[in-house]
């Protein structure tokens, strides 16, 4: 049975949230997994507490990062 975990950026939304479950539970039913025993778990992390290049993904991308616009 797989687990994955999707990390995201608090505010990635949950029309997304649900999008990524389906896609990600898809990808494995479609190489033999049985879609009941795939588990995907999504963490939404505040982006003070994400790092990129050395600072805070909420300093560096403090106008909002290249390709996300949260969605609530």
């Amino acid at each position: 049975m797989p687990t994955i975990h999707v990390n995201v950026w608090k505010g990635f939304g949950e029309d997304r949230v649900k999008i990524v479950i389906e896609k990600i539970t898809q990808v494995f039913v479609d190489l033999g997994v049985p879609q009941h025993a795939v588990e995907v778990i999504v963490h939404e992390v505040p982006r003070t507490h994400w790092g990129i290049g050395g600072e805070p993904a909420s300093e560096k991308f403090k106008d909002g990062a290249p390709g996300f616009s949260p969605k609530s």
